[in-house]
C-alpha cells in the first residue's frame, strides 16, 4: 500500500501531478478541497458543520476535517494506497493521519513529496488560473500571497513531523510537467 502526501503551497502543480501519480500508481487522490466541496453541495452533516465555522471566516478545526477524510475512506477503501492532497495541513492532522493507516490498515505514510517553486511564480501561476477557474481566490493578488504566507506558517511543523520520520522529500516545481512528473515518479520509486 502505497500512502503519498503531496505538499506545496497554492499554484506549485499538487493537483496537476496527483492527476498522472494516480494513474501511474493505481492510487486515487484525496483532495481535501474536493472534500469540503462534496460535504458542502450534498450539505451533509459534516458540510453543514464546516459551513458554520467558514460562514464566520474561521478555519475548519481539525476534527471536522479529519472527521471528512475518515468517511471518505470508509466509503472508498483502495487497496493500493492514496495520493493526500491538502491533507495534514497541521501537525495535528499529521498524526491523526499516522493513526488513521495505522489503525485501518496497519500503514503508515510511504513518503511526503513537497514540490517546492518560488513565490513569485506562485502568485504568477494563480492569477494566470484565476483567469479560467473562477475560483475568487485565485484572482487577487494580495488574497494569493496571504494564501502562500499561510501555507508557510501552518504548514512549517507538519514538514518538521515528517522529517522527523524521514519521509520528506522536495522536487524542484519548476520545469515541464512532465519533468515535474518524472521527479516525483523518481523519489516514489526509491521508497517502493
Amino acid at each position: 500500500m502505497l500512502n503519498i502526501v503531496l505538499f506545496g503551497p497554492p499554484g506549485c502543480g499538487k493537483g496537476t501531478q496527483a492527476q498522472f501519480l494516480e494513474e501511474k500508481y493505481q492510487t486515487p487522490q484525496i483532495s481535501t478541497g474536493d472534500l469540503f466541496r462534496f460535504n458542502l453541495k450534498q450539505e451533509t452533516e459534516l458540510g453543514q458543520l464546516a459551513k458554520t465555522f467558514m460562514d464566520n471566516g474561521q478555519l475548519v478545526p481539525d476534527e471536522v476535517t479529519t472527521n471528512m477524510l475518515c468517511e471518505h475512506l470508509d466509503n472508498h477503501p483502495n487497496p493500493h494506497g492514496y495520493i493526500f492532497d491538502g491533507y495534514p495541513r497541521t501537525t495535528t492532522q499529521a498524526q491523526k493521519l499516522d493513526v488513521i493507516l495505522a489503525e485501518k490498515y496497519n500503514k503508515e505514510v510511504s513518503i511526503t513529496v513537497a514540490l517546492v517553486v518560488d513565490d513569485e511564480l506562485l502568485v504568477q501561476r494563480l492569477l494566470e488560473r484565476g483567469k479560467t477557474s473562477g475560483r475568487a481566490d485565485d484572482v487577487d493578488e494580495s488574497i494569493i500571497r496571504n494564501r502562500i504566507k499561510e501555507y508557510y506558517a501552518k504548514t512549517a511543523a507538519v514538514a518538521e513531523h515528517y522529517k522527523a520520520q524521514g519521509k520528506w522529500v522536495e522536487i524542484d516545481g519548476v520545469g515541464t510537467i512532465e519533468d515535474i512528473t518524472a521527479k516525483l515518479c523518481a523519489a516514489i520509486n526509491d521508497v517502493l
